[in-house]
This record gives structure tokens, sequence and C-alpha cells, in this order.
């Protein structure tokens, strides 16, 4: 936290470009400071599949997290991929809170 306010870092499938900016917007009004994906290689920022860069982007976005003081999943349908899934893990294995979108089933 950053003078009372909640550092929270968006995680999630790129193919939901439109629900990240519903919920960065959303959180922002909430009084929390979001930090969001750079690039969404499934919707269309094809730079992300040039050599090299999702492995930087993925490591980058550990880093995002390491600075969050809790992460929010964005998981349209309660759809939540193989990144997301190390993102979760990371998140809980340093202590940050986790919170959904939509609540994941039981089996997630």
């Amino acid at each position: 936290m950053i003078k009372g306010y909640k550092i929270v870092t968006l995680c999630g499938s790129t193919r939901f470009k439109e629900q990240f900016f519903e919920v960065q917007k959303r959180l922002t009004l909430e009084g929390c400071i979001v930090i969001s994906v750079g690039l969404f290689g499934h919707s269309g920022d094809d730079e992300v599949w040039s050599d090299g860069v999702k492995e930087m982007l993925d490591d980058m976005h550990f880093r995002k997290i390491d600075l969050a003081d809790e992460i929010f999943v964005v998981n349209v349908g309660g759809y939540i991929g193989h990144s997301t899934r190390n993102e979760i893990a990371y998140a809980q294995s340093v202590g940050k809170k986790v919170r959904y979108l939509e609540e994941p089933a039981a089996a997630q």
C-alpha cells in the first residue's frame, strides 16, 4: 500500500482486453493503483510473439505481482489459462491476496 492506496496487479488471458479495461476503471474508482498488462497478445498485439518477447513479458508480470498488494484475476466465464494459473500460484507463494472477477470452480 502506498499512502493508503492498495496496489493491484491484473492477471488473466489477454483475449479479455475490454474486460481488463473495465476492471481497471472500476478498481481505480475504488481507490486502487492498478498495474495491468502492457500488451494484449491474444487481442492483436503481435509483437508479443517475436523471439523472446513473451518470455520477457511473462517474467515482467511476475515482477508486477511482486510490486502489488494483491492480484485481481480477470477470468471471464471462469476461464483461467496456463499462464494465469502460474501467476496465481506465484502470487499465493509470495503471500499475495488473490481476487477474481468470477469465483472459480472448486476444481480450479
